[in-house]
């Protein structure tokens, strides 16, 4: 029997060392991004992404060894188990397969064929059955007659022992694998309008596809109209191969039971098999999609988290509205809050010289060098006001439109009023989107990850599995960048490797009690945080004036000692990182890696990382990520013209495309079709979210407020 660890290498295409070495490791308590980064020649340098679906499915193979177990002992404990069907059980490759050999040994309610067994009509299904006993059907029927037992007739003899062949036909594991089968190569999934009502989902109101071919955003998007009552969906076009197949299989050759079995199988197929195998299959297609869907939230949701910061900049947080007003923030470059206020430049009030007034005076006297505008309600018309005021600013000042999804969500969290327990609660969002355009992932990491305006179909899906998923996409962006341990928040800190929200509240208020942390080693000093956690979190923490120039790198202290002979053999120490890095940089380049490697007795790619980490010490990788478009003119829908190109932002990727910000009230979507001169089958190989992109305008809406784009040969 094949293994665990020999199926993951089959099917992760890896080596056994790798498999072997990553599920060690994550048994031992290790997390992933720890594992990712510090142990990469144990995994052979495997990425979070791949060991997160390697745990996954370790997972999921882990449960189905333990079903099959239980199940095993079940069926022996009713003394029907043989070699045959344990082996069948223990060959199973799915929970579906498993379940349906210990379908016919399960408890079962009371179903039509309990009842015809209970009457004693057992012997007669067994009859018609085995097939090989020529009987007349009347005269053995009549043998069972019993009042007392509830058979009046020979007819009910017959219609009970035909229920009982019905369910044995429905229990026989190998039919309803084939069942599937043959749907999922010839079945079409179809969908009718329920209701004569106009809805978004009138194209699907008379449509089919074939079940093998269906893309996962349109099994969504059926789910949904079903589940609002406006479709109706099922399965279609395979009932004839189906009953051709099981007549086959049941009915044998010269059988003197041909008309008997041929009804018992319709039966069988119409009430027993079908619904369930359907259901089976539909469940089947939307766990698919829900996986796809959960896994384009993740990618474009570490797009986001990932986007680069506009550091060392003064910026107003303009959270737009029409009848309550534009809330507005000012924080400096370190985040701080500096003033709040409310403007009414929008309808109904349309007070643009007091808004602008007011604005101004604010702009001149922050030197506030960039504006955030939420791009929810209101969001063109403040930035037509916007564009229009900046105009009468002497230093340079510019805006960029932010995503605002969410800010509402953490404006009213219990986070925001322990942040800020002074401040109105509709001011918080005008703060949380300044501070979004000035570090994306310090504060998305506030909001719940469902919550920040990427994806699709995100509330269709099975939340604890996007709340798992999600909760590792934030993981591996925040310890891929690093946190600066004397400044994060604990709502950043509690994604670190190996902190969780009890340590983390716990660092800040080791913080605040003894002043800033000078030394990594000086965590351990923290309660509750041991060896176990400091050796998971520590090389993922960055004191920026620390000590010890190593701790404002992401060189993990066990390998302290390895960096400083790496420097000696350049021929400079620690501090000349900071003193003379342009030397140290330039030396470090001409190294031999694999003879330190070898010298040294460490891996390879740990001395990689190590000399990488040397030459940039306290570098944020998203300083090399492309940086937010920023504008200081409006472009209004009614300016576009077909053909013309424009640079736009990535904001969405979902399975048919990109929606880009071109600067105007609605974002252009990007068909799949348009993404590239090539065959595109998966948008995420071409965009991604975030990415600074030239489109062409191909086709204007201006009653639909939408726009058309493409890139191609632009």
């Amino acid at each position: 029997m094949i293994t665990i660890e020999e199926r993951l290498v089959k099917e992760f295409k890896l080596k056994p060392f790798q498999v072997e070495n990553a599920i060690k490791l994550i048994d031992e308590g290790n997390t992933i991004p720890f594992i990712a980064r510090y142990r990469k020649e144990a995994t052979g340098e495997m990425s979070d992404e791949q060991l997160r679906d390697l745990f996954e499915r370790l997972t999921y193979l882990r449960n189905l060894d333990k079903r099959k177990e239980e199940v095993i002992r079940l069926i022996d404990e009713q003394g029907k188990l043989d070699e045959e069907l344990q082996a069948k059980i223990i060959a199973s490759e799915t929970m579906t397969e498993v379940e349906d050999l210990y379908r016919p040994y399960k408890q079962k309610k009371r179903t039509r064929a309990t009842i015809a067994k209970e009457k004693g009509l057992e012997p007669l299904a067994i009859i018609f059955w085995e097939q090989t006993e020529k009987v007349d059907i009347e005269i053995e029927a009549s043998k069972y007659i019993d009042e007392e037992k509830g058979v009046a007739t020979a007819e009910e003899a017959i219609q009970g022992a035909k229920d009982i062949v019905a369910e044995m036909i429905s229990d026989v594991a190998d039919y309803r694998k084939e069942i599937r089968n043959i749907i999922y190569r010839k079945g079409m999934i179809s969908s009718k309008a329920a209701k004569d009502e106009k809805s978004v989902y009138e194209m699907y109101y008379d449509y089919s596809e074939a079940v093998n071919k269906i893309p996962s955003h349109r099994i969504l998007a059926m789910n949904r109209g079903e589940k609002e009552e406006f479709l109706k969906v099922k399965i279609e076009e395979t009932d004839d191969e189906i009953l051709a197949y099981l007549n086959n299989e049941v009915i044998i050759e010269d059988s003197p039971y041909v008309e008997i079995l041929a009804d018992v199988i319709a039966d069988a197929y119409k009430r027993l098999i079908k619904p369930s195998v359907e259901n089976e299959v539909r469940n089947d297609l939307t766990g698919v999609a829900e996986e796809q869907a959960i896994k384009v939230f993740g990618q474009n949701a570490k797009k986001l988290l990932l986007q680069p910061p506009l550091k060392g900049l003064t910026v107003m947080g303009f959270d737009p509205a029409y009848r309550t007003g534009c809330k507005i923030a000012v924080i400096d470059e370190t985040g701080k809050l500096l003033d709040t206020t409310t403007v009414y430049p929008t309808e109904p009030q349309n007070d643009v010289d007091g808004a602008k007034k007011k604005l101004l005076e604010l702009i001149n006297k922050y030197t506030i060098n960039m504006i955030a505008i939420g791009n929810g309600t209101a969001s063109r018309e403040s930035e037509m006001f916007v564009s229009d005021m900046i105009k009468e600013v002497k230093h340079d000042i510019y805006y960029a439109m932010v995503s605002e999804a969410g800010a509402s969500v953490y404006s009213a969290s219990k986070l925001a009023t322990e942040e800020y327990p002074d401040i109105n609660v509709s001011l918080r969002g005008a703060i949380s989107i300044a501070r979004r355009l000035q570090d994306p992932l310090a504060e998305l990491v506030k909001i719940d990850p469902k919550s920040i305006g990427v994806g699709q179909y995100q509330h269709d899906v099975n939340q604890t599995r996007l709340d798992e998923s999600l909760t590792g996409v934030v993981e591996d962006a925040v310890n891929s960048i690093g946190v600066d341990l004397n400044t994060a928040t604990p709502s950043l800190l509690k994604y670190v490797s190996g902190i969780n929200k009890t340590l983390a509240n716990n660092i800040v208020k080791y913080r605040d009690e003894h002043g800033k942390i000078k030394d990594r080693k000086e965590l351990l000093k923290v309660s509750k945080l041991g060896p176990v956690a400091f050796t998971q979190c520590a090389g993922f923490l960055r004191i920026l004036d620390g000590k010890n120039p190593l701790d404002n790198t992401s060189v993990h202290p066990e390998s302290y000692e390895a960096a400083e002979k790496i420097l000696n053999i350049a021929g400079y120490e620690v501090k000349d990182i900071k003193e003379k890095l342009g030397e140290v940089k330039a030396k470090l380049a001409t190294l031999d890696v694999e003879k330190i490697a070898k010298e040294l007795e460490i891996g390879v790619p740990t001395v990689k990382d190590i000399i990488k980490e040397l030459q940039k010490p306290g570098r944020d990788p998203r300083e090399d990520m492309p940086k937010p478009i920023l504008r200081s003119d409006v472009l209004k829908m009614e300016d576009l013209q077909e053909g013309m190109i424009l640079t736009g932002t990535v904001r969405n990727v979902i399975d048919f495309g990109a929606f880009v910000d071109i600067g105007v009230k609605s974002d252009g979507l990007v068909h799949i079709s348009e993404l590239s001169e090539k065959f595109v089958k998966n948008p995420m190989d071409v965009v991604a979210v975030g990415d600074i992109v030239k489109v062409r305008v191909i086709k204007v809406d201006l009653e639909k407020k939408k726009v058309s784009l493409s890139m191609k040969g632009v």
